[in-house]
């Protein structure tokens, strides 16, 4: 049954807001997206109304999934302070002392004290860049792979709204299905449990969204998917070091991150903002991966160090973290993952499939404490 644009309305007239007006005239919503059953929406309030707002976006959450033919509903609550205005008065802790700064990192108040694990999944790994273009999603992918090549149950989050890549890389055209809980359930490919808003969405599709939208996306892929039982679950980031990494960080206890980078210092400088970011979120950094670290003529065997050599290795020796590998720049790389078919899988005994492999086996042994606690 296709759902469309005038049942989402007709279902949120029926959500009283907290002014006493229906949803639908409170003139707080965003356009409404609606694609193949997938709705997608915000409420856009001041900062000062945000908490008496929260108990109305989950009754129109519930409202618009109770819509025959509705598979997925994600909204968000956008609260943002009219300029000029004061920042909205902190809640007292009972029996604690305000203090101007520096809390603790778990403190009651720090965004970190709302991590929660998410049930059957021993480990939830990053894999992040400080800019794009440097191979993190084909790298996040064949991680992914060489960690199920060491015998681990793995899963694949892409958390990269703006530009999901996993669809492609992994040829996967299916939509997820709900199960009776009203959870998503991954797409199983290549032994890996895979989600991504790139399932929702056609790939030509605009994400035009703000922070809030995206940091609600990312905690309904986290916590609204029926990932089942994994020893780890690589987390394909976007990159920078915005609202989604914080989303991550903050809703999860991230075990470790992956810092993928090229040699070259443009990538370096962004390589050290992303390392940097999540050390101040108390999250451990796993290691440093060189990508494109230099490429070998398939006809003549003349290595070319394109992008420079060595840049990453030096810069993890520099920061005293672990050094993972390199990864060369290479055509069968990019063909398999332009294909759908990632080289650990379509190429297992290659050599590039052994360098991924001997990545993942160095993640695992640092996980290693963990996966067994679990």
């Amino acid at each position: 049954m296709s759902v469309t644009q005038q049942q989402v309305f007709e279902a949120l007239g029926k959500v009283a807001s907290p002014r006493g007006v229906a949803l639908t005239n409170a003139n707080v919503l965003s356009p409404v997206t609606v694609t193949d059953g997938k709705v997608f929406f915000s409420i856009n309030v001041d900062a000062a109304e945000a908490r008496a707002w929260e108990s109305v976006r989950a009754q129109a959450e519930a409202a618009v999934r109770a819509i025959p033919g509705v598979t997925a509903a994600m909204i968000a609550l956008t609260a943002e302070r009219r300029p000029g205005a004061a920042p909205p008065p902190q809640r007292p802790v009972p029996g604690v002392a305000p203090v101007a700064s520096h809390r603790p990192p778990h403190s009651p108040a720090s965004p970190m004290a709302k991590q929660a694990e998410i049930p059957g999944i021993a480990a939830v790994i990053a894999v992040a860049s400080g800019k794009g273009g440097v191979g993190k999603s084909t790298t996040a992918i064949n991680l992914a792979l060489g960690l199920r090549d060491l015998g681990l149950r793995v899963g694949l989050l892409d958390a990269d709204i703006y530009g999901p890549s996993v669809p492609r890389l992994t040829g996967i055209r299916e939509k997820p299905q709900l199960n009776d809980e009203r959870k998503m359930i991954p797409i199983q490919r290549f032994g890996l449990a895979i989600m991504s808003i790139g399932f929702l969405v056609e790939e030509d599709t605009a994400m035009i969204w703000r922070g809030p939208m995206v940091m609600s996306a990312i905690t309904q892929m986290l916590r609204d998917v029926e990932w089942g039982t994994l020893d780890v679950l690589v987390v394909d980031m976007p990159p920078g070091t915005g609202d989604a990494q914080l989303t991550l960080a903050q809703n999860v206890p991230l075990k470790g991150a992956v810092i993928i980078s090229t040699p070259q210092d443009l990538s370096l400088i962004d390589a050290r903002r992303g390392l940097a970011m999540f050390k101040k979120v108390n999250v451990p950094v796993l290691g440093i991966v060189e990508n494109m670290s230099y490429f070998q003529c398939p006809h003549c065997g003349t290595r070319s160090d394109i992008f420079g050599h060595g840049g990453a290795r030096h810069e993890a020796e520099r920061l005293g973290v672990p050094f993972l590998g390199e990864i060369p720049l290479h055509m069968s790389i990019r063909a398999a993952s332009d294909s759908g078919t990632p080289v650990v899988d379509s190429e297992p005994d290659g050599p590039h499939a052994a360098i991924y492999r001997a990545i993942g086996a160095k993640v695992r042994d640092q996980l290693q404490g963990a996966i067994a606690a679990a």
